[in-house]
């Protein structure tokens, strides 16, 4: 019990404030008509797989970010392309990825330092990338319970896991803001003070890329409403931020 206390003081103060986040929350459970409920089984579960695995310290992933400059990958319909048009610029940064869009990376013999996934991509390509080193930033929420049960206690390198409740109530998760893969993506290299974050493969008009690796195109385009909003929110008060 006192390793636990000890350990959930060491990692407490990574977490974003809860009181501000949850307003957000809130409206997008009513938006969707989401259950906090299914949200808070969803991180109870997540939390207990995580005791067995390797959960990295938040020191290391600050340390990777912090101060540096980061490409955040998302699975819009212009990633190849843009991924292709700034290939050399691409190289010496540090990389996450959005779920789906390390598939891409994947198919061109990169492996992102940092993957964001709630597991509704590729599996086996995040599965790939984090036996071959990366990061992978797991997300619980009440949609992918069936998935975490299934495809969590396959990763075998470093794990994060996060949830959109209070993660104050959990040792193992944390809460650095977001809805979307997308958005928490780049939340996170915000959280943790990254010098310059370039977007790539982000698109809000409508068309859904095949990286998104999503068939209801209808609820997928709510949803990148929401990383728009969430997205336009952080370049409000980080002037560090550039779409590529």
């Amino acid at each position: 019990m006192l390793k636990q206390k000890l350990k959930k003081l060491l990692m407490s103060n990574k977490n974003m404030d809860f009181k501000k986040w949850e307003i957000y929350y809130r409206k997008i459970l009513e938006d969707f008509s989401f259950s906090a409920e299914n949200d808070e089984k969803s991180a109870v579960i997540l939390n207990q797989i995580l005791e067995n695995k390797k959960i990295l310290s938040l020191k290391k992933i600050e340390k990777l970010i912090k101060n540096n400059e980061i490409i955040v990958f998302g699975g819009g319909p212009s990633l190849k392309k843009s991924y292709e048009k700034h290939i050399d610029f691409i190289k010496n940064k540090i990389k996450i990825t959005a779920d789906g869009a390390t598939t891409l990376l994947i198919e061109n013999d990169i492996y992102p330092d940092i993957v964001v996934t709630d597991l509704d991509g590729r599996i086996q390509d995040q599965l790939k990338a984090n036996k071959k080193g990366s990061i992978v930033v797991i997300h619980a929420h009440g949609d992918n319970i069936k998935n975490i049960k299934k495809i969590v206690p396959n990763f075998t390198g470093h794990l994060i896991g996060t949830t959109q409740t209070n993660p104050k109530k959990y040792f193992n998760l944390h809460n650095f803001g977001g809805f979307t893969d997308g958005d928490r993506a780049v939340f996170l290299a915000d959280h943790f003070k990254a010098k310059k974050i370039f977007l790539i493969g982000f698109d809000f008009d409508g068309k859904i890329g095949r990286y998104s690796f999503t068939k209801n195109f209808k609820i997928k385009n709510r949803k990148l409403e929401w990383c728009k909003f969430f997205i336009e929110k952080i370049m409000e008060k980080n002037k560090n931020i550039e779409f590529l």
